[in-house]
């Protein structure tokens, strides 16, 4: 016998609740910040949500904030097991020489891996980078092509690295994307070791020095990451600040003095928090709503969403936000489970719409011959039921 099938007719289900978007990043605002940065790009750490931005794909020299990228090798080495924080690499005539902000390391030294750390995270010496790069690659060119190899595969693509101190060189540069995409990499994948970040003054060899970080001197909820200076380059500062179980990643760059920078990276955090929230409804596996199965031996099948749903949205937007289940229905029985079904449609003021797949949360089995005529039969006389 051949089966009846019902048209499939598009189906809208408006919901009562406020629905949220999954932390993709790709959520947009309408940009009504500016600020006298070259460079800036400010985002929500858990959803990727771009906040702000200012030519945040625009080469730049990266100054010291280059030694993040030297960090991450060296926590990524510490957290495989391959080096530990007692071990101690020495010191040579090259490093003891560099100029710029420094340690003070002295040839011959053997310094161990945890003061080498806090040495270049506090004082910004380009002494213990080089230390580092030569203990970990050999010389500081073979540990620079590591850099730019390891940056590329965590998705710095327009990065470029040719030392670990970021002295500047033409063929050296970063973007403030690439600059809070590493930020960040470096509080998920090593959170062992961020807390390095946060501290204020360290002293080696009697000599103490104190973070350059400003904002970690302020009640602003900041914990890291690194200053930069060049010349060339200017002022630049990625941070990272938490208010209320909300973080946000922060890259200026550009800036004409250490002040601009300070309060510039005060302003555009202050009116991140204040302006932005994260909504979170939905956890990973929650029915969201149900969808009609044509001849199935279920008449409906949960529809669920793959992943916790959280965005980042204005305040003021919250209360005019949008949300829709759309899928082509009844849905064709059988029905495995995990199989995409539908879609939530997403949308508010100032806010770039979005569509989130839902899935089914159990498979339905077809209908034997005779249920599968009865439904059908019933469909032609009464329709759709539900």
């Amino acid at each position: 016998m051949t089966s009846l099938i019902a048209p499939a007719a598009r189906r809208t289900a408006a919901l009562a609740l406020a629905l949220l978007l999954l932390g993709t990043g790709h959520a947009a605002v309408a940009q009504e910040m500016s600020t006298p940065a070259k460079q800036a790009i400010l985002m929500d750490a858990e959803t990727g949500a771009v906040l702000f931005e200012k030519n945040p794909d625009q080469r730049t020299g990266p100054a010291s904030m280059s030694k993040l990228m030297t960090l991450y090798l060296l926590f990524d080495r510490l957290k495989r097991g391959d080096l530990s924080l007692e071990d101690r690499f020495l010191v040579s005539e090259k490093a003891w020489r560099k100029g710029g902000s420094k340690m003070f390391v002295e040839v011959g030294d053997r310094v161990s891996v945890e003061d080498l750390i806090r040495g270049i995270v506090v004082h910004s010496g380009n002494d213990a980078t080089i230390v580092v790069a030569e203990g970990l690659a050999g010389s500081e060119e073979a540990f620079a092509a590591e850099m730019t190899a390891r940056a590329h595969e965590i998705g710095m693509t327009n990065s470029h690295f040719v030392n670990a101190s970021g002295w500047p060189d033409p063929e050296q540069y970063v973007t403030a994307r690439d600059l809070a995409t590493l930020a960040l990499r470096l509080i998920q994948d090593f959170p062992a070791y961020y807390h390095y970040f946060a501290e204020i003054e360290f002293t080696y060899s009697d000599i103490r020095q104190g973070n350059r970080n400003p904002l970690l001197y302020r009640d602003l909820g900041v914990d890291g990451l690194k200053t930069g200076h060049t010349e060339e380059a200017g002022f630049g500062l990625a941070a990272s600040a938490e208010r209320n179980g909300q973080r946000l990643m922060l890259v200026v760059h550009g800036l004409d003095g250490m002040k601009s920078r300070s309060q510039e990276s005060e302003r555009l955090l202050d009116w991140g928090f204040r302006t932005f929230k994260n909504y979170k409804l939905f956890t990973t596996g929650e029915a969201v709503d149900q969808a009609q199965v044509w001849l199935g031996q279920e008449p409906r099948v949960p529809l669920l969403v793959p992943r916790d749903l959280t965005v980042t949205m204005k305040r003021k937007s919250r209360s005019e936000m949008q949300a829709r289940i759309v899928y082509q229905g009844p849905v064709p029985a059988p029905v495995v489970a995990g199989d995409r079904i539908g879609s939530l449609v997403v949308s508010a003021p100032d806010f770039e719409t979005v569509e989130i797949p839902l899935v089914a949360g159990n498979g339905v089995e077809r209908l034997g011959v005779f249920g599968r005529f009865g439904a059908a039969l019933h469909y032609l006389v009464f329709g759709a039921s539900g």
